[in-house]
């Protein structure tokens, strides 16, 4: 159906689809933070937190470097631009006020009398 080709834009995606890795990502947004300090809150063994973290940094959204004996995690947030443009392009359309629409319907269907009314034209909005 679609080829199979892995973009960065997937790669992002995929990372984030992860509740574990959205978590990680947002303990990330405070510090660098040492690998073992990344899965103390986590019921999960080391070895699994690893996994998680070299999928995130195959998406680039965090790099690790080894300081003394320690690895260490640090937020890449750049990585996070193609996603945010791809997902604006969705963002054309203004969110609807459903206050302001209700207040409108008020406004419009308080103008009808009883003869529209009784012809039909005073139904309901669908909804």
């Amino acid at each position: 159906m679609f080829p199979s080709r892995e973009t960065p834009l997937d790669a992002v995606f995929a990372a984030l689809a992860d509740p574990t890795r959205r978590a990680i990502l947002t303990m990330l947004l405070e510090d660098d933070m040492a690998v073992t300090d990344v899965a103390e809150p986590f019921e999960m063994s080391l070895a699994a937190i690893s996994k998680h973290l070299v999928i995130l940094a195959a998406a680039g959204l965090i790099s690790q470097e080894k300081r003394g004996r320690v690895k260490w995690c640090k937020l890449e947030p750049d990585a996070l631009k193609a996603a945010s443009v791809w997902m604006q392009g969705f963002g054309q359309f203004e969110p609807v006020n459903l206050d302001a629409f209700e207040a409108f319907l008020a406004r419009e269907f308080a103008g009808l009398g009883d003869d529209d009314a009784r012809d039909g034209l005073a139904t309901a909005p669908p909804g």
